[in-house]
């Protein structure tokens, strides 16, 4: 699955923890969230251009009601990409089939004092 994951931490800022994209996800984040930036769920297909491939900008609340030290709600983000772009339709879709993924790897880390680089 190809994907790239944003999310915060209980004391770190909102940061990059997945990037299967070619360089810096910033660029192809903005263009899958663009329209829904201040959205706490969102489900929004972009389709392919030269440019960029078709991607599908996921975000729901962190599925165990995790929140960081100010009480704020923990966001999870994904631009999801390739074959895994055409099974996620809805917000539950994402919940379902892309938190399996990074759950464990969240559980890890959100907790740390710093965040991790971002894997690839």
């Amino acid at each position: 699955m190809s994907l790239i994951w944003a999310s915060r931490g209980r004391a770190w800022g909102f940061r990059f923890l997945r990037n299967d994209a070619t360089g810096d996800p910033l660029a192809l984040y903005d263009i899958a969230f663009s329209g829904v930036e201040d959205a706490s769920e969102a489900c929004r297909r972009v389709a392919a251009t030269g440019a960029q491939p078709e991607m599908v900008a996921l975000r729901f609340p962190d599925p165990g009601g995790r929140r960081d030290r100010a009480g704020r709600v923990i966001p999870h983000d994904f631009v999801v990409f390739g074959p895994s772009a055409d099974e996620v339709r809805s917000v539950d879709d994402g919940r379902q089939r892309i938190w399996p993924l990074v759950a464990d790897d969240f559980e890890q880390v959100w907790e740390l004092p710093k965040p991790p680089p971002a894997n690839r």
